[in-house]
């Protein structure tokens, strides 16, 4: 039997690269799913606050995640021409999706801060790729008029928001303020990415 010409094989499809990320909300319990749906389209990285780690249980994350923290971010430079994490973690990823996005980061953000890891990510970010929000926060955080101008403030800068729902909330108030369900997280993401061929992230290194 001949041989495949090269030219006639097909190219195996390339997985995105996706930076998960988790601020400090009751609904970083839910990352750990976030990190398993993803990884069925994706390859993931994740990077996480320090607030945020009270509610996520890092033994549980997916082991091929690499988990990211404030810790990482300088420990591994040494001198003037070190890779920098937040920088390498930009050039890596095609999309970025912070959730659960909790009110004080919602505000770094919006304010241009970078003190930890994911707001220096945000701060250098390529707003030609993609860069998804999930709020969580109570109602009434969520209805403060710093919150919608702070919303107004980041989708202007190119973020794309994932709104949140209404349900019991953690501390047992009901009303809007829940993030989005990671169900809906992923297929929103999904549905709206370009197709392999149409992104970067067959020339990105993929060294991080």
């Amino acid at each position: 039997m001949e041989s495949v010409p090269e030219t006639d094989k097909q190219a195996l499809p390339v997985r995105p690269r996706i930076l998960l990320a988790a601020s400090g909300s009751v609904a970083a319990i839910k990352f750990e799913n976030l990190c398993h749906t993803f990884m069925e389209w994706g390859e993931v990285r994740a990077v996480v606050t320090k607030s945020s780690l009270h509610f996520i249980d890092k033994s549980a994350l997916p082991s091929s995640v690499i988990l990211y923290t404030d810790d990482d971010e300088w420990s591994s430079w040494k001198k003037i021409g070190d890779d920098v994490l937040h920088i390498e973690l930009r050039k890596w990823a095609d999309i970025l999706v912070i959730a659960p996005l909790s009110a004080n980061t919602l505000a770094k953000i919006a304010g241009g801060l970078c003190d930890n890891l994911l707001t220096c990510i945000v701060r250098a970010w390529d707003y030609s790729k993609p860069l998804y929000v999930a709020p969580a926060m109570n109602t009434s955080m969520l209805n403060n008029p710093f919150t919608r101008r702070h919303l107004n403030t980041i989708g202007e800068l190119g973020a794309s928001l994932l709104p949140p729902i209404t349900k019991k909330l953690a501390c047992g108030d009901y009303g809007n303020g829940a993030m989005a369900e990671p169900s809906v997280i992923y297929n929103t993401v999904r549905l709206s990415f370009n197709t392999p061929s149409e992104t970067s992230c067959s020339s990105q290194d993929q060294s991080i």
